[in-house]
């Protein structure tokens, strides 16, 4: 390593962030870079530790542990370290997909695992990545060069997120010719409709599209394969049909890349009352309100990076039946993961009178406990942007542990029932004594009501929607995954295979790019072998 004694010489220091004053005012990324020169000390911190957790992606009682894309962490640290940032770029791409996403999004599994971070704070991994891909990208050294000779192969992508993008850029890489369908208007698929602009600015999504669509991919929206209008699945009127035995037909693979996109809910009384949406389905209309005002505004480029899409207060740029459905109002999330915390940042800037993040589990230690040990993720207690905001805008923390929703109560309005508050209830664990597992069960007489007229649940996805799996004839597992061999992603049809969250269940946007790049590999050898 080019600076063996870093990690004792610099302390951890990361970009700067604008603050909770500021930033609830509109829809801007807010994390700022560090110059070159201050991020190369913070490369200098990785040490030569002689065995890098960091980029093991290894399953470790239960939970990764380092980069689940093998990125050879250390390698690319001591390229930043050194000034060489084209290298440290090639390096990245070899092993990764599209940094420029989890440079944003991705919780860093990499410097959980980082051997700096067993006694010290970890090296700042996630913004050395950052300051290469974006580097890389100001100087023109991205790029997705159509291949030079096709193979004839043809294969389709059901779905545009991070497994699907990544499927489609190695097979194209291949030489094969790939159609990617997504269903929504856009492409990008959780990238686009279930993170907000907050965290991933729209326009970086259509950097990389733009140059995959050069580069010889096809991109269709508004297809919602083996859909049809009496499913609730975001149809719209420029929503067109395609079935399973049509795809199979025309292509010699296809790859099912849907994602975990069937919502967890609440089954408690009230639960029809108007006022309650699956979080997810939030997002996606906030985040689709700002694209389209931002479309009909026409600020500057498609695809100028150099502007953000809500450089105004939100009001002014989200159409007003999302802004009505907050506004004013006192709201409840249920579930205290990722989602949970982007509802409560979106909500703050859309001027809801008050936020409560209801988590069934106890609250994590603050520090790691002994059965929690190195290298290991961290269940440690995490306060992020969105509670941060909270915390500033009302002056409390808005999670309320160790509970959940005993009913909805509403009230008749022209008709109809409108939401106007919950029922609580505390939870403990407590032991099944047939299974041995703990359960978390209501306490008696700790019910009471807190004001709510917007819940959005939050509460996690229950695998892959059956309307997809059926129409293909695919195999799913006790958790309606699709269901493949150990390490392996061809379904139990042939020639038909999977890739992401609808294979492994809901998870991160690194594991979706890695399950696509793996995937993506076992289609090229079925085509070029097999098929």
């Amino acid at each position: 390593m080019g600076k063996t004694t870093g990690f004792l010489e610099y302390e951890r220091v990361t970009g700067p962030v604008i603050s909770e004053e500021m930033r609830i005012f509109n829809f801007n990324e807010f994390h700022s870079q560090l110059t070159v020169e201050e991020q190369k000390l913070q490369a200098a911190r990785c040490m030569d530790c002689g065995l890098p957790f960091c980029q093991a992606g290894a399953m470790i009682a239960g939970m990764a542990s380092g980069c689940p894309l093998n990125n050879l962490v250390p390698e690319f640290n001591d390229l930043v370290y050194k000034g060489n940032l084209e290298l440290a770029y090639k390096r990245l791409s070899m092993t990764h997909s599209f940094p420029e996403f989890t440079s944003r999004v991705c919780p860093a599994l990499c410097e959980n695992a980082c051997t700096c971070g067993l006694h010290d704070q970890p090296v700042a991994t996630k913004e050395n990545e950052k300051l290469i891909v974006e580097n890389a990208f100001a100087k023109g050294l991205v790029s997705e060069k159509a291949p030079k000779t096709r193979t004839g192969k043809k294969v389709a992508v059901v779905g545009s997120g991070p497994s699907g993008l990544a499927v489609a850029q190695f097979l194209n890489r291949r030489g094969h010719s790939v159609t990617v369908y997504e269903r929504n208007d856009r492409i990008g698929g959780l990238l686009r409709y279930g993170i907000p602009n907050m965290k991933l600015d729209k326009a970086i999504i259509d950097r990389r599209v733009h140059m995959m669509e050069e580069a010889g991919i096809s991109f269709v929206t508004n297809v919602n394969v083996c859909g049809s209008k009496k499913y609730n699945t975001n149809v719209t009127e420029k929503t067109k049909y395609i079935s399973a035995a049509e795809l199979e037909a025309e292509y010699d693979a296809v790859v099912l890349a849907c994602g975990a996109s069937n919502p967890r809910d609440i089954k408690a009384p009230g639960r029809e009352a108007k006022g309650i949406y699956f979080a997810v389905d939030f997002l996606g209309r906030v985040t689709k309100s700002l694209l389209d005002n931002y479309d009909k505004k026409n600020v500057g480029s498609k695809n100028d990076i150099d502007k953000n899409i809500a450089d105004e207060k939100p009001v002014s740029l989200v159409s007003s039946d999302i802004t009505d459905m907050v506004k004013g109002k006192d709201v409840v999330v249920i579930g205290g993961g990722d989602t949970g915390n982007d509802c409560l940042g979106s909500c703050i800037r859309l001027g809801a009178k008050s936020v409560t993040q209801l988590e069934m589990m106890p609250c994590p230690p603050a520090e790691r406990l002994s059965t929690n040990p190195w290298p290991e993720w961290p269940r440690t207690l995490k306060t992020d942007y969105g509670q941060e905001e909270a915390i500033y805008k009302f002056g409390n923390d808005p999670r309320v542990y160790q509970t959940t929703v005993k009913e909805f109560i509403s009230e008749k309005k022209d008709k109809e029932s409108i939401l106007k508050s919950v029922v609580i209830v505390d939870l403990k664990a407590e032991k099944d004594e047939k299974t041995g597992r703990m359960n978390m069960v209501q306490v008696e007489g700790s019910q009471r009501e807190i004001p709510a007229q917007l819940v959005l649940i939050a509460a996690g996805f229950l695998g892959s929607e059956s309307y997809v799996t059926e129409g293909f004839g695919v195999a799913v597992d006790g958790r309606t995954n699709v269901k493949t061999d150990m390490g392996h992603f061809a379904t139990s049809k042939p020639g038909v295979f999977v890739a992401g969250d609808m294979h492994r269940g809901q998870s991160l946007v690194v594991w979706a790019i890695a399950e696509g790049r793996k995937a993506a590999m076992e289609v090229d050898h079925y085509l070029m072998y097999e098929g």
